[in-house]
């Protein structure tokens, strides 16, 4: 949705110079470009008339603490699926560095609510079910936008179904009021993150949709196969990205 899409337009500058891995990769594979464009206006106008009016409201009337708290918590969930990934790909170096953070988080860091692993040297890790395909040789597949949730591609939007069958919160809470009244505050929450980024957003004359689908292919590319950017450069995505990550599996 528009949270995607101020975040990759955010990130674009910095990620310019890795087209050409991308082309060599198969990773600009659009061929249902008619069809990805028609969800992407319909995804863009559903944010700008319904979830921008929403955050906004949220982003107002909610203490800055409560919302980093909020943050905090479905990052924390989040967390529990790239441990699960991790182990399904047989990093059990990695497994247990984020099974370590998930248990610090959660008893030190009242329950998710504050990060206390970063701090102490534990940053978040970020693996997910496509991934976890990529890791035993699935390709992408062409790029395909999703309503809903934005840019993927057929092996990555395979994966999030996935992802969210199996979510966490989706096991552990049967009420589905509940259930959907927490998936509502994160995707609240999520957007309201990404507000400041609007304007970022309506400075950049290039096509949006273009800049979208390369921005994010590039950056999944990146995080696929674990290449390596400038740490500078690799910061600034990974503060714009993680941002929108843990929304992806309610």
């Amino acid at each position: 949705m528009k949270k995607h899409l101020l975040a990759l337009i955010a990130a674009a500058g910095l990620l310019t110079a890795c087209s050409s891995a991308i082309d060599a990769n198969g990773y600009t594979y659009d061929p249902w470009e008619p069809f990805n464009r028609k969800v992407f206006v319909f995804n863009d106008t559903l944010d700008t008339y319904l979830l921008k009016p929403l955050a906004t409201g949220y982003d107002t009337i909610t203490p800055a603490p409560v919302k980093k708290g909020i943050s905090n918590f479905f990052g924390n969930l989040g967390d529990v699926g790239s441990f699960a990934n991790s182990l399904l790909q047989l990093k059990f170096r990695q497994s247990l560095q984020i099974l370590a953070r998930v248990i610090d988080n959660t008893v030190y860091g009242l329950g998710g609510l504050i990060d206390v692993a970063t701090p102490m040297g534990n940053p978040k890790i970020h693996e997910d079910f496509g991934t976890t395909l990529a890791h035993y040789g699935v390709n992408s597949g062409p790029f395909l936008m999703l309503p809903l949730f934005g840019p993927s591609t057929v092996r990555d939007g395979f994966g999030r179904v996935v992802d969210t069958a199996t979510a966490p919160q989706r096991l552990a809470i049967d009420d589905k009021t509940a259930y959907w009244t927490l998936t509502a505050v994160n995707g609240i929450q999520t957007r309201a993150q990404l507000l400041p980024l609007e304007k970022v957003a309506t400075d950049q004359p290039t096509d949006k949709y273009t800049l979208v689908r390369d921005t994010w292919l590039q950056y999944r590319f990146g995080q696929v196969t674990g290449e390596q950017r400038s740490a500078g450069e690799q910061k600034a995505l990974d503060d714009i990205f993680e941002q929108e990550q843990h929304v992806e599996t309610q």
